[in-house]
């Protein structure tokens, strides 16, 4: 995705999580959700600073789709539009009822206590290559504390109530064929946004990462044309 946009211009900056990647804290771990939001807002301040003046779209993925939605919800300001993939909506397998329960139950007493998330490497991608590298890369984990399960449940249900103050155009994007996190619930909160300016893009056997799906490039390309239709 990077040297597709790169390559049509676009400056495009990510970030790891805290809890991820080469950051610093516990894996799969928050205090709170204000601590994704927080650092979300300073790196967005420092993407600014860096490309003034220019339009600034916010695009995430899974977890990253639903810390976005949280944040346009709550701080559109200073955003042209939002790119959500995979939103997990509907998680589907990953969320079961005992481990909520046991989030819920130890959420207060024990919130650093960590849980496994189950699901197959295999549901990334039908792109081999990309499921090996999936597996094979060093810095990826399955684990998250029982506070982060509270608090993303929490934090969903926010989202899906107040989906009527979308006030930034919105692309959502979904593997129809998505078994971690299920298309239906895209469809379902689309549906449910009043705000004209909105784009769904269902692909009908993709898998969890469209991006990095067999189809990838379908997906650049839609994404790429709704970029310039919104920096005119």
């Amino acid at each position: 995705m990077v040297n597709y946009l790169t390559a049509q211009g676009y400056a495009v900056y990510g970030f790891d999580l805290r809890g991820h990647g080469h950051s610093s804290g516990q894996r799969g771990h928050i205090n709170k959700w204000s601590d994704y939001s927080g650092d979300l807002q300073s790196f967005l301040d420092l993407v600014c600073s860096r490309e003034s003046g220019a339009k600034l779209f916010l695009m995430g993925h899974s977890l990253g789709a639903l810390i976005s939605l949280d944040y346009v919800l709550r701080y559109p300001a200073g955003l042209c539009g939002a790119i959500i993939n995979g939103a997990p909506f509907e998680p589907i397998g990953i969320a079961k009822p005992y481990k909520v329960a046991l989030a819920r139950l130890l959420s207060r007493f024990m919130p650093r206590f960590s849980i496994p998330l189950d699901f197959e490497s295999v549901a990334m991608s039908r792109d081999s290559i990309v499921v090996r590298d999936y597996i094979a890369d060093s810095l990826g984990h399955k684990i998250v504390s029982v506070r982060w399960g509270t608090e993303s449940l929490a934090t969903l249900k926010w989202v899906k109530e107040h989906s009527t103050d979308l006030s930034i155009p919105i692309l959502i994007l979904h593997g129809g064929a998505d078994r971690l996190n299920s298309s239906e619930g895209s469809r379902h909160f689309f549906d449910k946004l009043t705000f004209p300016d909105k784009t769904l893009r269902i692909y009908p056997e993709g898998y969890h990462e469209s991006h990095n799906d067999i189809n990838y490039q379908q997906v650049m390309q839609d994404i790429g044309q709704w970029l310039d239709s919104h920096i005119r």
